[in-house]
Formats: C-alpha cells, sequence, structure tokens
C-alpha cells in the first residue's frame, strides 16, 4: 500500500492503491483546505466544494513522487493551466501564474498510485513577477 507523507504535519499514512488525497488526509485529521496562504483555513475547513474541485483551496504542492499520481484533471487544468478572461485589457491569471504549476495539485482530484511527499497549503506570490505576467 502507498505511503503518503505530510511535510509540514509531519505525518506518514498508508492508503489504499487508487485512494482519493483528500478523502484519505480527512481520515487522518488533516486539513488541506488552507485557503489562501494559510488565511481562511479554519472556515475553509467547513465551507469548500466538499471534494467538486471547483474551490482549489486544497491545493497541495507534490513534491516527490508526482508520477505516482494520477494524470491532471479538468477542474485542475482550468485552475492551473489557464486564465480567466475579462473585459480590461490584461487577463487575470486563475492559478496560472503562483509558481510550481507542474507539482501543483488539487488534492480533491488526486489519486495515489505509490509513495508520495505533499506540502499542504503551498505559499502563493501573489505580489511576485510571475503573478501578474
Amino acid at each position: 500500500m502507498p505511503i503518503v507523507k505530510f511535510i509540514k504535519e509531519k505525518k506518514e499514512i498508508e492508503v489504499p492503491d487508487g485512494a482519493n488525497l483528500r478523502n484519505e488526509a480527512i481520515k487522518a485529521g488533516i486539513n488541506l483546505n488552507q485557503g489562501l496562504n494559510g488565511f481562511g483555513a479554519s472556515i475553509n475547513r467547513v465551507m469548500n466544494c466538499k471534494g467538486m474541485g471547483m474551490c482549489g483551496t486544497c491545493r497541495v504542492l507534490v513534491t516527490k513522487g508526482m508520477e505516482n499520481t494520477n494524470k491532471l484533471t479538468f477542474q485542475e487544468w482550468l485552475k492551473f493551466k489557464t486564465i480567466a478572461p475579462t473585459p480590461l485589457p490584461d487577463p487575470i491569471p486563475a492559478l496560472a501564474y503562483v509558481g510550481h504549476e507542474e507539482t501543483m495539485r488539487l488534492a480533491c482530484c488526486s489519486t495515489v498510485q505509490g509513495d508520495i511527499e505533499v506540502e499542504s497549503g503551498p505559499e502563493i506570490n501573489l505580489f511576485g513577477e510571475n503573478f501578474f505576467s
């Protein structure tokens, strides 16, 4: 059975092959719905999309074992790879320019197929050079 290591929480859990990362974290008592840079983590524990891939608060950074997860889902692609069109001259990035786009996942959309290491609630640099580019 695969082992998921949560870096910030210093916790390792054993999960069944093909298990949903969000569901297994909830069973282990780990809150992955961190919100924006930790802001709103307590309310996001209750107020979230319940694993539908819409809110984006359960984003995690897979630091090891990215190949042991499923392919990017459509919901994740919308969050991490696209930009939101606006009537303004410049489009607003969704989460496409926050850094770590290749290893960022939504826990609710990720299945575990082997050993992985996960950083919950990775920081988003809202004022960095990549965010508004």
